[in-house]
């Protein structure tokens, strides 16, 4: 049976090269491809695929939200961070979020088929170079804290489009909410964080992979 797989990465050359390699061996079939976080999700509930490559790094919505998003409304799915980063705070943020395999970009093509076939038998997958953060060798994350955990979910897609630059009107827009109640999730989140002015919050963002540099 062929496993049907979604790729989710803002760079075309990243989605090309795993079309390439996956399609190659037969049966694993690619059935769309998304270049933010909020299309993952919309064609991730129209698709419902078997696999997905996520990018850590999505303007919109960055990989491990919509990982999250998509684990609520797709649990048996299985999501697979790409990313340019290793350290252990992505690595513990992308498995807290759902994600049952963490691979990295410069290495991601010879690293795909092997992922795609542990996930698809149950298993994580952590690329080659990747410290496999220690509550994970104990058999648990949910003590490991980060930064963002502090904050709500909503608060975290609020954080995400403001560094992008975009304003408290297109925000309000696209949630459905007031321009009062997006002020308010802004004000929030940068208390929350100790941050007080927007390029520090563009830093911080920067750190964490919620947002890449172009």
């Amino acid at each position: 049976m062929s496993v049907r797989i979604l790729i989710a990465d803002d760079h075309i050359l990243v989605r090309e090269g795993l079309r390439t390699i996956l399609e190659a061996q037969g049966d694993m079939h690619i059935v769309g491809e998304a270049g933010d976080g909020r299309n993952a999700l919309k064609m991730a509930e129209a698709l419902q695929p078997d696999v997905i490559f996520m990018d850590i790094s999505m303007p919109e919505l960055n990989g491990i939200e919509a990982t999250r998003m998509i684990l609520l409304r797709l649990p048996t799915t299985k999501i697979i961070i790409l990313s340019m980063h290793h350290t252990n705070e992505y690595v513990i943020r992308a498995m807290q979020a759902g994600a049952r395999a963490f691979l990295l970009k410069e290495s991601a093509g010879p690293s795909a088929v092997n992922a795609v076939r542990a996930v698809m038998r149950g298993r994580q997958y952590f690329d080659a170079g990747i410290e496999v953060p220690p509550a994970k060798r104990s058999g648990s994350l949910g003590s490991t804290k980060t930064p963002l955990e502090s904050l709500s979910r909503r608060e975290r897609a609020t954080l995400q489009l403001v560094v992008e630059g975009k304003s408290n009107a297109s925000i309000a827009e696209l949630f459905k909410v007031s321009t009062k109640s997006v002020e308010t999730y802004r004000s929030r989140l940068m208390l929350k964080l100790g941050i007080s002015n927007i390029p520090a919050l563009v830093i911080f963002a920067l750190q964490r992979g919620v947002i890449s540099l172009p």
